[in-house]
Parts: C-alpha cells; structure tokens; sequence
C-alpha cells in the first residue's frame, strides 16, 4: 500500500551461480514511495486529524487528501528514468542539477547509468543540445575507429574477436616463434611482414609488449559475471584497452586499467562509447599510473592521503609511522581502482557515481576539449551553484593555488578512521594493517562511505584554514 519495495541491483549483473565467494551488494534500487518519511507523516496527520476533527473538519479532510497524494507521488531516491527524462529540455540541454543529489542520495537506475555517467565523466556538455551531442558522438566513433584501424593494421589480432595471453615479441623486437604465440596471434604473418620491413619503432615495440599483459589480465577481471562467459566482450575490452595504450604511451597500460574499463563495457553498447568513457575516466586517474623509474604515480595521492590523516587523526598516523607505513603503500590499491575490490560489482559503481555527483564541475567538459571560440563562449555562462557537485562546492570555498584534493583520499581515509581502534589495538606490523584492511571486503557501505568522506573532508580544510591563519 505505501510503495514498492527496493528491487535487488544484482539482477542486472548477473553473477555465475559457481562463483559464491563474491561481496554481497548493499545497493538497493529505490524506485518507489519513501516508505518511512510517509508513514511518518500519515501518522502526524492522523494525530492532527483526530485532534482538532470537531473544529476544521472539512479542512483537515482536504489537507490530509492533498499530503497523502503528495506523498504517494513523490519519487523514490533512486534516480529514475522519469526523473532523468524530466530534467531535460525540450532541445536536449540537461538541468544536471536536479540530478546531482538524487545520485549522491541513491545512486543511478542501472537501466540509464551508462548514458548519465557520460555527462558526470565529462564526456557532454550539459548545456548541449541533443543534436549537438549527436555529432560530437559520431566525430568520436570515427576517431575510434580511426585508432583501431592504425592498431590491427600493426597487428590483426585487434578487433579480430580474439586476444592474446602470450608475448609475440622480444624486446629488441624479434617476433617469438612460440607455438601458444603463433596459435593466439593466428593472423602474425602481418606482423612478421612488418618485422622483416626493418627496425621497429619504439613506439610500436613498446606497444606491442604490452599486449599480452593486457590479455592476462582481462581474462581475470570481473569474471564472476555471467557477462563475461561471452569471448567477444572479453576481445571488446581488450581491443579498447590495446586502442588505450596506443594513443598514450605515456601511461601505456598498467594493471588495474581492465578493472576500471570494465563497467564501461557493461554499460554501453557502443565499443567507442564505452572507450571515451573510459578515456575521461582515464583523465581523472591517469596521474595515477604514470610511472617512471624513481617514483610510481600513486605516490602523490598516498602522500596527501598521510597528510590527511595525520590532521584528522593524528594518533593512527604516529601508529603507522611507527610500523613503517607512513608511506601509505597499503592503501594503493584503494586508490588504484576506486575500491573495486573492496565492494561488490554493483556497490562499485554505485560508489563511483555517488564520488562523481559529489565532485561534479559542470566545466568539466571544457577542460578535456580543445578550445574553440564558441566552446570559451559557453563556458563563460554563469552557472549556479546547484550545478557543482556538494564537494566541489566545499572546495570553491577555500581559495588556493592548489588543486583540491579528490573525494578518493577522504574516502579512503574514512576506511582507515572506522578501523583506526582495531588497527590501534591489533596491528602490530604492516602485515596486521593489510591483512585488516583486507577484511574489509564486502562489509562497507559505499553511501555511508561517502558521507563520512565528507565530514573529513569539512574537517581537514577547516583545520588547514586555521593553521593557514595562525
């Protein structure tokens, strides 16, 4: 009578009945009533109702109608499909502030999660037109094709359907004659050609070492998902994680990336649209991954998550010192792949968007695009504070040089802040605090995760804007 009841999210990532040692997802999709601020509402009208009934019958009647059919048309805290379509106009731009805090609340109806998570990577403008974005669409297919076709003219195996687990080059860039090799790469007469031509590029060598690595690890990623049984979507996300390293060969690729590119796949059919998702994702954590040969990328955020932490709890930081963690190492992983071991598939993501919504820059587009005169004048437009996500708009209060540090470091700092009297108490080497942190698995809750990220976050920069002042 008082709503729907919260429908189970697994049902859209199907998990393989053989595979029961997965986390257990929190994420429920509420798409019906707000079940418990409406019976306690309807209790307060009763009472009302009772009390003054012999004086403003009438009234009351009314006013309890009008509440009742109020509450029963609100929507649930889910963002819905109905809510997505009405935020738009009728020319396509999106008013993304109506959905900022529906996300943040309860997450994306997986059915639009895909086409949402293009505007909070960044992908489109919100203030584009439907035929705008159209065409930016199909300028971005064709360069993605472009890219795939540059990979398999190198090396048929690209969009071929197949992928490889073996090397098929040295790295002074002979081929290797290996029977598994030449079995997997079973078009290598092209890249033998290419070999005899003469002396390979580096670029090309570099390329092609990473191939193999790549295949490795997208036969190990998320393959408790019955999506993954079928070889084409493992060969799609192996052919974008290839294109991927092709065009950066700064960060190449790395392990984690498949983790990441992953859900891209699952949620939009177009191979290019998942790929430019995964780009803009890429442009937010790349930073990450980019190594050289005295430092690893991640570096920089562990040290912001150390000084994080020593402000908000200065007695774990000593603690960690102490066992020789104050290098944060064992929080890389967290970092890495936005804690997607940590929670189940579907909890991930609904953690993902919930950090997106909250960081939200409704500029966001512009930095990834090249300028041109009509895009600077867009951008120009006044833009109201609803559109920024709640924790960017903490950020735009305190004025610095500094970039502000991501959701990322608070969240994580807010795992180690609920397990800071357990790893006070029971670790007693750096070998207790991973093995604690790795219990962790399956028992957070991703949006109270996020909400007590938020509270760090408000009390780091008002203690660092205090001490800034003394």
């Amino acid at each position: 009578m008082w709503g729907a009841p919260a429908e189970p999210a697994d049902s859209y990532y199907e998990v393989r009945p053989e595979c029961t040692d997965v986390p257990v997802t929190k994420f429920k999709i509420k798409v019906g009533l707000l079940f418990k601020t409406m019976l306690e509402m309807k209790h307060f009208y009763d009472k009302v109702f009772m009390v003054f009934l012999s004086f403003h019958l009438a009234l009351l009647l009314i006013l309890r109608f009008d509440v009742e059919f109020y509450l029963l048309m609100q929507p649930g805290k889910t963002l819905s499909v109905r809510k997505w379509q009405t935020s738009f106009a009728p020319d396509g731009q999106l008013d993304i502030g109506k959905t900022l805090n529906r996300i943040h609340r309860g997450g994306i109806h997986p059915t639009i999660r895909g086409e949402v998570w293009e505007f909070l990577l960044g992908c489109f403008d919100p203030k584009s037109t439907y035929e705008e974005r159209e065409q930016l669409r199909q300028q971005r297919r064709e360069q993605y094709q472009k890219w795939k076709n540059d990979c398999r003219e190198i090396f048929p195996v690209v969009g071929s359907g197949q992928f490889i687990t073996a090397p098929v080059i040295t790295e002074d860039g002979q081929p290797i004659q290996d029977p598994l090799v030449l079995l997997e790469a079973n078009n290598a007469g092209k890249l033998l050609e290419l070999i005899n031509r003469g002396p390979l590029d580096k670029k090309i060598i570099d390329w092609l070492l990473l191939l193999h690595q790549i295949g490795l690890d997208v036969k190990r990623t998320d393959r408790s998902l019955v999506f993954y049984e079928k070889q084409e979507n493992l060969s799609k996300l192996w052919d974008i994680l290839a294109v991927y390293a092709w065009i950066d060969t700064d960060v190449g690729y790395c392990q984690g990336m498949s983790d990441l590119c992953s859900p891209m796949i699952i949620l939009l059919d177009d191979e290019a649209d998942s790929f430019w998702c995964f780009e803009r994702l890429m442009r937010r954590l790349r930073g990450n991954f980019r190594c050289t040969e005295s430092s690893v990328g991640v570096e920089a955020q562990l040290s912001h998550l150390a000084a994080v932490t020593q402000v908000i709890d200065p007695k774990l930081h000593q603690h960690l010192e102490t066992l020789g963690g104050g290098d944060y190492l064992f929080a890389v992983r967290m970092l890495m792949v936005l804690f997607r071991r940590e929670f189940s598939f579907c909890d991930s993501l609904y953690l993902w968007e919930m950090m997106w919504a909250l960081e939200y820059d409704p500029d966001l587009f512009y930095l990834y695009e090249e300028p041109t005169p009509s895009l600077e004048e867009t951008k120009k437009k006044a833009k109201s504070m609803r559109h920024y996500g709640k924790f960017e708009r903490e950020n735009m209060k305190i004025k610095t040089d500094e970039a502000p540090l991501p959701i990322s470091v608070f969240l994580v700092a807010s795992v180690l802040k609920e397990k800071s009297t357990k790893l006070l108490h029971e670790a007693r080497g750096l070998d207790d605090v991973v093995k604690i942190l790795n219990d962790i698995t399956g028992s957070l809750d991703a949006k109270k995760a996020c909400n007590e990220a938020i509270k760090l976050h408000k009390k780091y920069l008002k203690k660092v804007l205090l001490v800034s002042l003394l």
